[in-house]
């Protein structure tokens, strides 16, 4: 089965539908803008749609998946997901990335860390074990908090 977004006038995604795979191939084929055209011929846009672009559900072109809110990038020919936070900016693969490197430790006397970002004091925290702890990425370890 192949995927379309539904994009709108900002490439956004609204939705992502399934097409047959033997009807794209009877239009050109996978990222032809035929196949594009005759899903805008089959399918009608919901409101605000303006245009369909093939995602890859496996990731094989365009980066990723399409999922909605993200968005599509044509002059890079992919979806790149929304921002997580105000601080985070895209790498030279287009991964949104935190301005503190991710920890590289997950886990404190064998119990797994449940790692989540605090953007007001722009560090991650932790918490295993019923115990809050802060990374120290210049130690790279956890500190009990």
């Amino acid at each position: 089965m192949a995927h379309f977004a539904e994009l709108n006038s900002s490439n956004e995604v609204l939705r992502v539908i399934v097409i047959s795979n033997d009807d794209v191939d009877a239009n050109g084929g996978d990222l032809h803008t035929d196949a594009e055209t005759f899903v805008e011929s089959i399918v009608p846009y919901s409101t605000g749609g303006t245009a369909w672009k093939q995602t890859s559900y496996n990731h094989k072109f365009r980066k990723q998946y399409a999922s909605q809110d993200d968005t599509y990038d044509a002059t890079k020919n992919k979806f790149i997901s929304p921002q997580p936070f105000a601080s985070w900016s895209l790498n030279s693969s287009d991964d949104w990335v935190s301005p503190v490197t991710y920890p590289t430790v997950t886990d404190i006397s064998s119990t797994f860390v449940v790692i989540t970002w605090d953007e007001d004091n722009q560090k991650w925290l932790g918490e295993a074990n019923s115990k809050n702890y802060e990374w120290d990425a210049s130690g790279e370890s956890w500190t009990e908090v």
